[in-house]
């Protein structure tokens, strides 16, 4: 059963832009149901961890508004920090899904049970994942990774029943 989710920002939260304003402020958008759809997710009791390459206070803002226990940014080896997290949670590789669009993504894709890109991830990427998904990054990829993986796991009712 998967337990954990494990979600590159850059290409899969968001649709890979990286805006900077005249003062330097950096800005991402995410999308709302991705949110909803983690949110949800951890109210039926699962984990969710972000690994990104990069850093920025935006992410880490993002990941306390939807309750995400493991961020981690500014991440050289995903691999190992996936190891690290799934050691502190007590988990294995089969208790794990991930999403990523891009090479340094591969070896974490790999190791996980469910490996996931969206519709936009790089090719190399998409003919190594199990799932590429129909919507974009930014653009609901993160819903449709979590809907898929609800539907496997037969978690329909525990997913609905929080607000319907």
């Amino acid at each position: 059963m998967i337990e954990l989710l494990i979600l590159d920002v850059d290409g899969c939260l968001t649709d890979g832009s990286i805006i900077y304003t005249q003062n330097g402020d950096e800005i991402k958008a995410f999308d709302v149901k991705d949110g909803l759809a983690i949110a949800s997710w951890i109210k039926m009791g699962k984990s969710v961890a972000i690994i990104t390459g990069r850093d920025s206070k935006i992410v880490a803002r993002r990941a306390q508004e939807l309750g995400i226990k493991h961020c981690y940014q500014g991440v050289k080896n995903k691999r190992q920090k996936l190891i690290e997290i799934l050691e502190e949670e007590k988990l294995t590789f089969e208790n794990v899904a991930a999403i990523g669009d891009d090479l340094n993504d591969y070896h974490m894709l790999a190791l996980a049970k469910r490996s996931f890109t969206p519709n936009d991830g790089v090719a190399y990427i998409q003919d190594h994942v199990q799932t590429t998904l129909s919507h974009k990054g930014g653009k609901g990829a993160v819903r449709e990774m979590i809907e898929i993986l609800v539907s496997e796991e037969e978690l329909h009712k525990e997913f609905l029943a929080q607000w319907v």
